[in-house]
């Protein structure tokens, strides 16, 4: 609260009271007010009056009485500012009319009672302040009266100053000290003795009911301000800012003494959210957020007190973190080990261990960012994350190497899991510091192709005798395709398992797989295509193939594998050198990873294309190379080994 002190500022606030003929304040002037109170004499006048014929009251009776008030009565009545009128009225007319000289040598005894008649204001209008929060006991039109006196008071030690005679013993009377000293000391004695809340209110330890306690006082304290106590002063003075630095100033003081105490973890953690989240809470109130400027208020710790407190909530919410994803890898890896499988859901093997670590680390997060205010901070509860992931894909690689009888439904569901954890780790970056997202997710890329490359590798054994037929002259009589065909569809079913996200994402690799086993063996050269004519036959039975394999990796998104199968049956069908320089220009461009091995190999199916015209060709390709494509292109012939 900033009371104005100089003269300029003040005439604003100043009662508007009639002067006198001479301009100044009238002195020595009785206040008339209703006559709100009876007595013998006033009960005789009503008694002794006539009444008219026809039983009305005559003209004069309906006049309102009125008395002409002492400074007692007035001051009893508390008429706070019209009693500090009066004095000052009396005071001018003793100091300034009759001067100081002659005041204390001729009206001794009018002085010293003056001087007693403001100590007795000064007593009522101190009263006044310290019940101005207790509406039971003090109305508010007192404590406005109250308010207006002091600011008239203010005002005339402001007069005084201006003045060259000698202030009056009383002069200054200091009165917005003592308007501030009497706030201040009430809010230290409410808060004190604060309000008990109901017993089903009152939880947790004693630190944390005393805690609980003072802020309630606060909240209803404030409200009473806003909502009864501003109207009683004007805006100048910011009464409700005030109160608030006041409430926040003691608050914090004893938040300080209670943060020394050396808290246990749930004290802790709740003096932090008191800090944080509950006492900001309050003064964004609907009631409160317009007249509290809670952001000039500041923090109620300083950091010397708050760090202590935060290192102490994050180290345990660190170590709980820790302490329950070793738990859950543990229960695990028991079951593996006892052989059993995981359980199934709507046919799919599933893990709940990625669901509970997921929902542990949301919470803590969400929560520690309310508790200590900073979501940077709150997410170090997640640095060790890594190593947990490391013990994660520990677990897979011993589930891999010993290959159980029930280590391929752990893998199957594991890619449940790794999917999860990616997922929360895209979509929900704010939990983690960007260096553990980082690192994790790279972890996890490892986690799901040892796995893929785990369930894949047997469907590989299998399909073997019949990749080796591929790319010969029985291939281009597409009886060794069917068997694949069919070989391959036996095999998918072996793979059914995963959630469907996860299992789309392991045909998809298989998709790509055989479609680079299938290249690669076309690349091999046991096919010699002699004429024009076997070479439009390989390059339908490829365009077939890649249809073909379309069709059976149903739920695969790899759709461009049959794009790129097509593009290098076109190289087979081309005649013309310029139509297959354009055309191998146009495959570089759309696989940068191309290569001229890959290029030269698939000229030299062509027995009738010339070693010069391939090597213009490579040359062709070599440029386009140079200016290589964007580097999101979908790699395939990285993946396709040829000597």
């Amino acid at each position: 609260m900033r009371l104005r002190s100089d003269s300029t500022e003040m005439d604003g606030l100043r009662s508007n009271f009639p002067p006198d003929q001479n301009g100044r304040p009238a002195a020595g002037r009785r206040f008339k007010f209703p006559k709100l109170w009876g007595g013998q004499r006033a009960q005789a006048g009503v008694n002794n009056t006539s009444a008219a014929v026809d039983g009305r009251h005559s003209p004069r009776e309906e006049q309102p009485q009125s008395v002409t008030l002492t400074f007692e009565q007035i001051l009893e009545a508390r008429h706070l500012c019209e009693a500090s009128q009066l004095l000052i009225e009396r005071e001018e007319h003793l100091f300034v009319e009759i001067n100081e000289a002659e005041a204390l040598k001729h009206h001794k005894e009018e002085v010293d009672k003056l001087a007693a008649d403001y100590r007795d204001l000064e007593v009522q209008v101190l009263q006044t302040l310290r019940l101005s929060l207790t509406q039971e006991e003090v109305s508010m039109g007192a404590v406005t009266s109250a308010v207006k006196a002091i600011i008239q008071e203010m005002d005339q030690d402001q007069q005084w100053k201006q003045r060259r005679e000698t202030m009056p013993a009383w002069r200054p009377c200091g009165w917005r000290k003592l308007h501030d000293a009497t706030l201040r000391n009430l809010v230290e004695q409410r808060m004190d003795n604060p309000s008990t809340p109901p017993a089903d209110q009152q939880q947790g330890s004693s630190i944390q009911v005393d805690i609980q306690r003072m802020g309630l006082q606060l909240k209803e304290d404030l409200l009473v301000v806003v909502e009864m106590v501003k109207s009683c002063y004007p805006p100048e003075l910011d009464i409700c800012n005030f109160y608030a630095k006041l409430y926040h100033k003691y608050l914090s003081a004893r938040l300080r003494k209670i943060a020394e105490f050396g808290l246990g973890d749930k004290d802790c953690t709740y003096l932090l959210r008191w800090v944080n989240e509950y006492y900001p809470q309050i003064l964004q109130k609907a009631e409160l957020v317009n007249e509290i400027d809670g952001e000039a208020l500041g923090k109620l710790l300083p950091k010397e007190s708050l760090e202590p407190l935060e290192e102490q909530y994050l180290s345990k919410q660190q170590d709980e973190l820790t302490t329950f994803i070793g738990r859950v890898l543990e229960e695990a890896k028991q079951k593996w080990e006892e052989g059993e499988e995981p359980t199934r859901e709507d046919g799919c093997f599933n893990s709940t261990l990625a669901y509970d670590i997921i929902q542990l680390i949301n919470g803590m997060v969400t929560s520690a960012e309310k508790t200590v205010g900073d979501r940077q901070k709150a997410q170090s509860i997640t640095c060790k994350l890594k190593d947990l992931m490391q013990r994660f894909s520990s677990f897979q690689s011993n589930i891999v190497k010993q290959n159980k009888p029930n280590s391929r439904p752990f893998i199957k569901a594991n890619l449940g899991c790794i999917e999860q954890f990616s997922d929360v780790l895209h979509k929900k970056s704010h939990l983690f510091p960007e260096e553990v997202q980082r690192d994790c997710l790279l972890i996890l890329d490892d986690m799901k192709q040892s796995a893929h490359t785990y369930l894949l590798k047997p469907v590989h054994e299998n399909l073997k005798p019949h990749y080796r037929k591929l790319g010969t002259s029985d291939w281009l009589n597409s009886d060794p395709f069917e068997k694949l065909l069919v070989s391959i569809e036996q095999q998918l079913q072996d793979l059914q398992g995963s959630i469907e996200a996860c299992h789309q994402k392991l045909i998809g690799q298989l998709h790509r797989e055989v479609a680079a086993e299938y290249v690669k063996r076309l690349l091999k050269g046991n096919v010699k295509l002699k004429n024009k004519e076997l070479q439009l036959k390989a390059y339908a039975t490829i365009k077939d193939n890649a249809e073909s394999l379309q069709e059976l990796f149903v739920g695969s998104k790899e759709l461009w594998l049959k794009e790129v199968l097509t593009m290098i049956a076109e190289v087979l069908k081309l005649q013309d050198l310029p139509a297959i320089q354009m055309h191998i220009v146009s495959l570089g461009a759309s696989y940068p990873d191309l290569t001229e091995k890959h290029v030269s190999a698939l000229l030299k199916l062509k027995t009738d294309f010339s070693r010069a015209n391939r090597k213009i060709v490579k040359d062709t390709l070599l440029d386009t190379l140079k200016n290589k494509g964007s580097d999101d292109a979908q790699p395939f012939f990285s993946t396709v080994h040829v000597k």
